[in-house]
């Protein structure tokens, strides 16, 4: 995939993926939100094969009978999945080169800096009164979204996640795939 566009990804950018994605939902569609989509992509990009388009469209947006030649979902118009796809292209992008980078600690810029959001703290800011709906409700934890993308993905494709046959490097793999899972 060629992002049409290599400028790094802005509020505006991940404001009009978070759009798209709830207009999925309204419309009755699954689709989750953008933090999950996040961590999937992050998994796809570590996962020993490039997994197509037309393979993890339909898994991540919950419709394994897609037509073939229509990657799920169910956009609105030609504009929305245009919109999306590029967008979802462009970040790829960014996540693979920042996961691909030598860095020497997690300030370097070039370092992967997902986009997750802290909606404890979110819901913690809200006035008394908009927070009062939410009591009781399950509240994810930070960056939990973003594990459990990247877990659903590594859990579609068991194979490409299957540990090395170096003992050293399958204990790391499954320490590491453990941390996420927790």
């Amino acid at each position: 995939m060629t992002p049409a566009s290599t400028a790094p990804m802005g509020d505006d950018d991940f404001e009009a993926l978070d759009a798209i994605l709830d207009d999925l939902r309204a419309r009755g569609q699954a689709a989750p939100e953008w933090e999950f989509c996040e961590g999937f992509i992050a998994a796809l990009i570590c996962s020993r094969r490039a997994v197509p388009p037309e393979e993890y469209f339909p898994v991540l947006f919950g419709s394994e009978e897609a037509p073939e030649d229509e990657p799920a979902p169910n956009f609105a118009d030609e504009a929305q999945a245009s919109r999306f796809l590029a967008l979802w292209t462009r970040r790829w992008s960014e996540v693979a080169a920042a996961l691909d980078a030598q860095i020497e600690s997690l300030d370097d810029e070039g370092a992967y800096a997902p986009e997750i959001v802290d909606l404890r703290g979110m819901v913690a800011m809200l006035p008394p009164e908009e927070r009062e709906p939410l009591e009781g409700e399950p509240i994810p934890a930070f960056a939990q979204l973003w594990a459990d993308g990247f877990m659903a993905a590594v859990e579609c494709w068991p194979e490409d996640w299957a540990p090395p046959r170096d003992r050293e490097q399958a204990q790391w793999v499954e320490e590491c795939l453990d941390a996420i899972e927790a």
